[in-house]
């Protein structure tokens, strides 16, 4: 299984990557780096990987990993999000999930927009 480091500030968490071709887009592209933008219980930021929709989700689980086509970003998703209703987690529109937060995705709640985040993999 692949792994990946998100670091955010001081918040540091490690994620599996699915074997579908928007995660090996993004494994390919590894390390990123960007400032994160929240919107909700989420946090955004564009990647250099520009893909179209594969099998995307209108809503996604906790700890999901996405990429979201319209904006070329990637998207943590740790709760509800403006779009959602009730407790689903609802993008602001489909996304790719190409991996997921292992254990607490909610530590992600510290980090404020313009934050610098990194991803890379795993040691």
């Amino acid at each position: 299984m692949k792994k990946i480091t998100i670091t955010a500030g001081n918040v540091t968490a490690q994620a599996e990557v699915y074997d579908t071709p928007t995660g090996q887009a993004i494994w390919d592209a590894l390390p990123i780096e960007g400032r994160g933008n929240t919107w909700g219980d989420e946090i955004y930021f564009s990647i250099p990987v520009h893909l179209q929709e594969e099998n995307a989700r209108a809503i996604v689980d906790m700890g999901d990993l996405g990429y979201w086509p319209p904006g070329n970003a990637m998207c943590i998703f740790f709760g509800p999000t403006p779009a959602s209703s009730g407790n689903e987690i609802r993008p602001a529109s489909p996304v790719n999930v190409w991996g997921r937060i292992i254990g607490d995705p909610k530590v992600f709640k510290q980090v404020r927009s313009g934050t610098k985040i990194v991803v890379q993999k795993a040691e």
